[in-house]
């Protein structure tokens, strides 16, 4: 064999594992570019399902809302007809007064004595036992009073 021979089969050689090796690059390069096509197929069709599923909540809330305003305008609607008919159908005083919301005790001003609280007043919330003490002393100091300083 000639010494030009073995370079030529040589080079064929690395040619051929080039080739080898590049195709085998590609074919690992290719599959992560298409597994992340794939991610991102997944990404916007669950992106798009959730738009769709905000769509139908915002929706329903808002049928909601319809709902109920409806609901409260229609029970002001029969109040307002069921005291018009008391005013003109009923004679019994305190009848009239419950359904226009009064309360007798409105209308004698009653002074309700107040129930006995276990806490005071201001920012402990607890009953303490220098509680109103404070004012004592001012009272005395007040009560003392000083010469003028020169």
């Amino acid at each position: 064999m000639n010494e030009s021979n073995i370079d030529w089969i040589l080079a064929i050689a690395c040619f051929l594992a080039g080739i080898g090796i590049g195709a085998l690059c590609y074919h690992l390069l290719n599959a992560n570019v298409a597994r992340n096509q794939k991610v991102r197929q997944r990404l916007a069709e669950t992106e798009l399902e959730l738009n769709q599923v905000r769509d139908s909540l915002n929706d329903h809330f808002a049928k909601v809302a319809d709902l109920a305003s409806s609901i409260q305008r229609q029970s002001q609607e029969l109040e307002s007809y069921l005291v018009h008919g008391a005013d003109r159908l009923v004679d019994d005083l305190q009848l009239k007064r419950r359904l226009h919301g009064q309360n007798e005790e409105e209308d004698a001003n009653i002074d309700v004595p107040q129930v006995p609280r276990d806490y005071a007043d201001g920012n402990r919330g607890t009953l303490s036992e220098d509680y109103g003490v404070r004012k004592k002393r001012d009272e005395e100091e007040e009560k003392v009073s000083q010469p003028p300083r020169y």
